[in-house]
């Protein structure tokens, strides 16, 4: 029924306490069609036994609360990513709605909205951000469902999200890119980092918590402990992505180049003396100060741009260097090693993927690619099979 400018419903709830029936009046509806999916959808918790009381809490309360209660679950850049989606997108738009009145309608109107204009300055959203935004949802919905009972189901888990875009495949580097890339940092004193970042694969956030006791000359590997990261400005030392250590192999040339780095530092101690800070870290600046990640980032774009710009116009390339990011060192690494024919779950391994699905599924393309031959590879080892006696199809069968 209306009551003044809203609807109301009413259903009959068991007192838990009591276990006796008791109406139970349930309003604030904008509609009637409102009131009466909601009413229906009491009317089944509460045959089910899971008839969540009504509760005025708004979508932006619940997940400040959440957000506060999360902290001591996730990562500090994790949660600062939590915080920015929330704030920058989602509070914006249905912050100010009740929880219990958010349906899976709700949400996908909010992807679409969001995808076809919530970046900055009016600009349609990536499909990543997008994703995003889903996920935290989602996570927070199910909270709110199996730990408050806020909500009697997830309308995160039935909203429809725009349909997925096809990525296209990574496109890497080629071995001699990347040797011409190392030649051109080859005297900078950042030179064993990005060595380092091709020939390991290890993410940029793990080489820069690297201390020295995480190199084994002996094996030789690098131990990868932690993680670096930038929360509101400040650098930030925390776990690996994956939450768990794992140990990396060396080849000799990357030794070589780490102890030539080595030797670098001990100078520099001795330039700076007292000025130098001894953090224990593998790659500082000049008075041994940890090194800021975006650094070493815009480092390699302006190194890129250096060698294919040079002020020497006659010094330009005949072949500049493709466009790449830090991160795409990974991809080298990862692409190389799969084209080589080392099985999935040991790049994974070293790349520190918690499940080789993922690998499967960022490199598919290359994975693709090197199974091309695979069935000249079956037909050739049955084509030498024919080489041995023929000694009958009984003859398998037969125990030795």
């Amino acid at each position: 029924m209306k009551r003044g400018k809203t609807w109301s419903y009413v259903i009959r709830v068991i007192d838990p306490e009591t276990g006796v029936s008791k109406p139970k009046w349930v309003g604030g509806f904008a509609e009637e069609d409102d009131a009466k999916e909601a009413r229906d959808e009491a009317r089944r918790a509460a045959r089910r036994g899971e008839y969540v009381d009504r509760n005025a809490i708004t979508v932006a309360e619940f997940l400040g609360d959440w957000l506060d209660a999360h902290s001591l679950e996730v990562k500090p850049r994790t949660l600062d990513g939590y915080r920015y989606l929330v704030r920058q997108y989602i509070s914006p738009r249905i912050g100010h709605m009740r929880l219990q009145a958010v349906r899976p309608s709700t949400l996908s109107g909010l992807y679409r909205e969001l995808l076809a204009g919530g970046g900055r300055g009016g600009a349609a959203l990536s499909r990543r951000t997008v994703d995003f935004v889903h996920a935290v949802l989602r996570k927070a919905f199910n909270d709110a469902v199996r730990s408050d009972q806020l909500l009697a189901s997830n309308p995160a888990e039935r909203a429809k999200r725009p349909r997925r875009e096809q990525r296209g495949p990574i496109e890497v580097w080629t071995g001699e890119e990347l040797r011409r890339f190392l030649d051109v940092m080859s005297e900078h004193r950042l030179f064993a980092f990005y060595r380092l970042a091709a020939y390991s694969g290890a993410r940029r956030g793990e080489l820069l918590n690297l201390r020295w006791p995480d190199i084994d000359w002996n094996a030789p590997a690098v131990r990868i402990r932690g993680s670096v990261g930038m929360v509101a400005g400040e650098r930030i030392e925390g776990t690996t992505k994956g939450g768990r250590e794992r140990v990396v192999s060396l080849d000799a040339g990357t030794v070589e180049v780490l102890r030539a780095h080595r030797r670098q530092q001990l100078a520099d101690i001795d330039v700076a003396g007292a000025a130098w800070l001894d953090s224990g870290h593998v790659f500082t600046n000049g008075l041994g100060r940890p090194i800021y990640p975006d650094s070493v980032s815009q480092l390699m774009a302006k190194s890129i741009k250096a060698y294919n710009q040079p002020e020497d116009s006659a010094l330009r390339p005949t072949h500049p260097l493709p466009h790449a990011r830090l991160h795409d060192l990974r991809h080298v690494h990862a692409t190389m090693l799969l084209v080589a024919g080392v099985p999935v779950h040991v790049v994974a391994d070293r790349l520190g993927h918690a499940d080789p699905a993922v690998t499967l599924r960022v490199y598919a393309h290359v994975i693709r690619q090197h199974a091309a031959g695979i069935a000249d590879v079956f037909a050739a080892a049955v084509d030498e099979s024919n080489d041995e006696p023929d000694e009958g199809p009984a003859a398998a069968l037969v125990p030795s």
